[in-house]
């Protein structure tokens, strides 16, 4: 009886790891991408300048990274990556973005993208 106890409470323990780390699995960010006319820079800073109108809190901003985090407070929360590099008479923006734990699709940010256009005068 002593011998069946312990081993239906292991296979208890081993289900129930498995159940946590099936839970803990998130699917990977996909990131939207646009080329801009501007310096790495000043679209870096533009697109900081639109989180911050838009109601986020930049947590985290490096220009020499080209790197950028932000958080929006209202509820499930959202979170906004943002990665611009220096291309040849450019640059590039690669954003993503999460709701709560679960990551947003990449073509719902592309409204915010051509909103980071308007705000670098390069729309058509």
């Amino acid at each position: 009886m002593t011998l069946l106890r312990r081993a239906s409470s292991g296979i208890f323990v081993m289900l129930l790891v498995m159940l946590l780390a099936g839970c803990a699995a998130t699917p990977p960010l996909e990131s939207r991408e646009l080329r801009y006319s501007a310096s790495a820079e000043q679209t870096l800073r533009a697109a900081i300048e639109l989180m911050m109108e838009q109601g986020y809190v930049v947590r985290h901003a490096d220009l020499a990274l080209g790197r950028a985090e932000a958080s929006l407070a209202r509820w499930p929360g959202y979170r906004l990556q943002l990665n611009v590099i220096e291309e040849l008479g450019g640059s590039r923006v690669s954003v993503s973005a999460l709701r709560g734990n679960r990551p947003l699709p990449p073509y719902v940010l592309d409204p915010w993208l051509v909103e980071l256009q308007n705000t670098l005068g390069e729309l058509p």
